[in-house]
């Protein structure tokens, strides 16, 4: 299970994202980006986080450690921003912790040269999960100790919008060209190397992860394809996964 923390300070937030999250520390002594169930995208963003950052961490790519936190919605008090109190108040309750990385700098080509099978793997992560976010003008990746890590999630998994045919998800092609890592990366290479390390069992156990209460349906968002219940959610994300994955001949460049 993700590990459960508790909020004990708000400290600043991070405005370079529509979500709005905030960087906070937890009673564990740690410091974490804060995601929050409240922020626009909603909860199914945090899942996504979930399910792809541990997926990143399955076929070894790096990407900070993941915890539940629990935030009371009288932290932000103290913020004057309303903004920000308006959000934190209407996520109290559990909430998507991602450590902190302190002096991480955005990925820029010109210091770090990423190497050729580490580029194949994470194209063929995004590709496999429908990331359209790790572009040039949004890399959502980051260097820590001379490293290439993954961050950001939230725009992947783009079925769990609109509950319907895994078919279609399954077929859906990937713009390769607008990928940041596209140049130097063969993910046809890396689907024959790593596909077989990311099965069922495997997702599974990712999904379980995840809160139930992220995974029942969303009564301000109305979907009337969406599973019932939370059980029927975790079965039908890793279909629909395990679909996308034995088209791989539809989707691979």
């Amino acid at each position: 299970m993700l590990p459960r923390i508790t909020a004990t300070a708000y400290l600043t937030p991070l405005r370079e994202g529509g979500s709005l999250p905030a960087i906070m520390e937890a009673d564990d002594l740690g410091t974490y980006v804060v995601k929050f169930t409240g922020a626009g995208q909603g909860v199914k963003a945090l899942v996504a986080e979930i399910v792809v950052a541990e997926l990143a961490r399955r076929i070894g790519l790096r990407t900070p450690e993941l915890a539940l936190i629990e935030v009371s919605k009288k932290i932000a008090r103290t913020e004057p921003d309303q903004e920000v109190q308006h959000l934190v108040a209407a996520s109290a309750g559990t909430n998507l912790a991602v450590d902190f990385l302190p002096g991480a700098i955005g990925y820029d080509r010109g210091i770090l040269a990423v190497d050729p099978e580490v580029a194949s793997a994470v194209v063929w992560l995004d590709a496999w999960t429908a990331n359209v976010d790790r572009s040039a003008r949004n890399t959502n990746l980051l260097i820590w100790h001379g490293d290439l890590w993954l961050i950001d999630h939230g725009a992947c998994l783009r079925f769990h919008h609109a509950w319907g045919r895994p078919d279609a998800f399954a077929a859906a092609r990937y713009d390769y060209g607008d990928h940041v890592l596209s140049a130097r990366a063969d993910p046809r290479a890396a689907h024959d190397r790593l596909a077989t390390r990311v099965d069922a069992g495997v997702l599974d156990e990712i999904l379980a992860l995840v809160p139930d209460a992220w995974l029942t349906p969303d009564p301000d968002r109305p979907d009337p394809a969406a599973p019932p219940d939370a059980a029927a959610a975790r079965i039908a994300y890793r279909d629909y996964l395990v679909a996308r994955l034995a088209a791989a001949e539809r989707w691979l460049p």
